[in-house]
């Protein structure tokens, strides 16, 4: 026996390794359908790999402290980004590979979150899957406004000033709460030492749980796929094996490979060529320091938060107050925890739906780009009236779905087959033509507005 052989026999009987490799890897058996849209779940761990390396090597120079340096109007904080940036050695490559990568984790997870939308991911036996990728989904978006305060530029101070004012518009308990936000009755340095502490360590802990939670939640009902077919209910009377699956390793491990490889191209050339992608990663204000004193012509989140952040400007203020624009943004994530109850249909890939699900899906879809491009301008009365029609359509699809899938006829063009198909290269690239014309046609409409 070889001394390999010897010293993973002695880690086995310590240590669950082959049979972890062999029950998440090797002899766990996924669909031999996947296409393009099953690269983004390795991507998105992918991503949160290099965000937790890169934010290790940040917090080694950076100083969460907002009192101004001795003789200038700069805040240590905001000292201690321009110290990584400019002196710290490989600190400029480290600091834009951080903040290009919080944008490319939500276009990877808003690509990963459409798959599941578009494949019924969400649906029996999914449920539990869908609810703890959701639950990711919430401490993105907490992890990513915690971070964006840390710089303490101009748009940081001010969008989390507003964000977090929010919070007081909730009856009874909203000026406490966002009292104990902030941990003072303004954007302070306790506030800059409370969100540093969230986001480097409380957050990251519960996120990492939670993929974990997610992962193994998927190899235990097995992976979906294009056909929306249960592979585990045709197994070969002999092996038990999946006549549909392959081993996920060798197979796709390879071919996720491929995924890997395009992604760090386009983001290669974003850190190099554009950290800034004109504004939407990085905005101009951002690189002046904070002042409470003077207030940005227009104060806007990042451009992953404008869809809901559109939502809440869209709801007029009743009685001076803004709690019924908190509610609706509030609702237009939780809406989405509920997508597996709300879904009536016994079909679960759009192939095979109705003509009535993916009409409402494609408005969806120009409804979410287009709010998240209103959500990044100043308001306008047309603005306002336009992002008013598009929050009613993102609701209306989700709140009229128990209705129109229940008798929305599908598999009537094409049945639902008893087997997984290989879908050929013309459904491939049509479907993506037609994906790639929805959302040029929503922008356009947008910017001209």
């Amino acid at each position: 026996m070889s001394k390999g052989k010897t010293l993973l026999n002695w880690i086995d009987e310590r240590f669950p390794l082959s049979s972890s490799i062999k029950e998440h890897l090797t002899e766990y058996y996924a669909p031999k359908n996947f296409n393009f849209w099953y690269f983004f779940g390795s991507l998105a761990l992918l991503v949160l790999v290099m965000q937790i390396i890169t934010g290790i090597f940040l917090t080694m120079s950076y100083k969460p402290d907002a009192s101004l340096v001795p003789g200038t109007s700069v805040s240590v904080a905001f000292a201690s980004v321009e110290y990584i940036m400019r002196d710290v050695g490989g600190g400029w490559i480290i600091r834009y590979m951080h903040s290009t990568g919080a944008s490319m984790f939500f276009v990877v997870v808003y690509l990963h979150m459409f798959r599941g939308l578009i494949y019924g991911s969400y649906k029996q036996p999914r449920e539990l899957l869908w609810l703890f990728g959701m639950l990711i989904f919430l401490c993105l978006m907490a992890e990513a406004f915690l971070g964006y305060l840390l710089p303490w530029g101009q748009m940081s101070f001010w969008g989390a000033q507003v964000i977090v004012n929010l919070f007081s518009s909730i009856p009874v308990i909203g000026p406490d709460l966002s009292v104990f936000i902030r941990g003072d009755f303004v954007v302070s340095d306790a506030t800059l030492n409370r969100f540093f502490a969230l986001h480097v360590i409380a957050v990251p802990l519960v996120l990492l749980a939670l993929v974990v939670a997610h992962i193994l939640a998927l190899h235990e009902v097995g992976s979906n796929n294009p056909d929306g077919i249960e592979i585990k209910n045709n197994k070969d009377p002999v092996t038990h094996i999946p006549r549909d699956g392959i081993p996920f390793h060798p197979y796709y491990t390879v071919k996720d490979i491929l995924g890997v490889a395009v992604f760090l191209i386009v983001f290669s050339a974003i850190v190099f060529f554009a950290p800034d992608m004109g504004g939407y990663f990085l905005e101009a204000n951002n690189f002046i320091p904070a002042d409470p004193l003077k207030t940005p012509p227009h104060i806007a989140p990042v451009w992953y938060f404008t869809p809901f952040y559109a939502i809440l400007r869209a709801v007029p203020s009743f009685l001076n107050t803004q709690v019924w624009g908190v509610l609706a943004m509030g609702a237009a994530v939780v809406v989405l925890f509920l997508l597996p109850w709300l879904d009536r249909s016994p079909i679960k890939s759009v192939r095979y739906r109705g003509p009535v699900f993916k009409v409402m899906l494609a408005l969806f879809v120009v409804a979410f780009i287009g709010l998240g491009v209103l959500g990044a301008l100043p308001t306008t009365n047309v603005r306002t009236v336009v992002a008013q029609i598009l929050s009613v359509i993102y609701f209306a699809f989700f709140l009229g779905m128990p209705i129109y899938t229940r008798y929305d006829k599908g598999s009537v063009p094409v049945p639902v087959p008893e087997r997984v198909t290989e879908s050929t290269l013309k459904r491939k690239v049509t479907f993506l033509v037609l994906v790639l014309v929805v959302i040029a046609g929503a922008v356009a409409f947008a910017t001209t507005i």
